[in-house]
């Protein structure tokens, strides 16, 4: 004998789980554009840093505020993510460092195959604008692990 006060109750009840599809969807595509996007928020010029076994950790560097000069193994000049003629570097330098309140360190990144006159040059640049703290920019040298060098006992 069939029900007659409404709706069925079998085909009317709720479904009482949680389809997490279109959330696994929205979650991977934000992965993907924050994958895509990190690479491009790195400040200033890539060039191919020099290595170092003991680098001391400049996290300053990497702020937005920070003064950052590349040298390019062509020779060509950055500030920021403009380019600069050497001449211009120590202006321009010194009107950074009129406007910025806080740490006046200059950061300078050079490719590691960089002519080291240009590096030079530049360090002077700085220092011709009044800057006391300079600071290279260097990647930490990874150590090589396996088997030690064969030799004699």
């Amino acid at each position: 004998m069939p029900f007659l006060g409404g709706a069925d109750t079998r085909e009317s009840s709720v479904k009482s789980d949680i389809n997490v599809t279109p959330m696994v969807d929205i979650m991977l595509v934000l992965l993907i554009i924050f994958m895509v996007v990190t690479p491009m928020l790195q400040h200033g010029v890539s060039v191919d840093l020099s290595k170092a076994k003991n680098p001391r950790e400049m996290k300053e560097g990497d702020k937005d505020d920070a003064i950052l000069i590349a040298v390019q193994r062509d020779g060509r000049y950055f500030l920021g993510s403009d380019e600069v003629k050497k001449d211009a570097i120590t202006q321009k330098v010194k009107d950074l460092l009129e406007r910025k309140a806080g740490d006046k360190t200059v950061y300078v990144k050079s490719d590691r195959r960089a002519k080291y006159g240009d590096v030079a040059a530049v360090v002077d640049e700085v220092r011709a604008a009044g800057v006391d703290s300079l600071g290279l920019i260097t990647e930490k040298e990874e150590e090589k692990k396996g088997k030690p060098p064969a030799g004699g006992q």
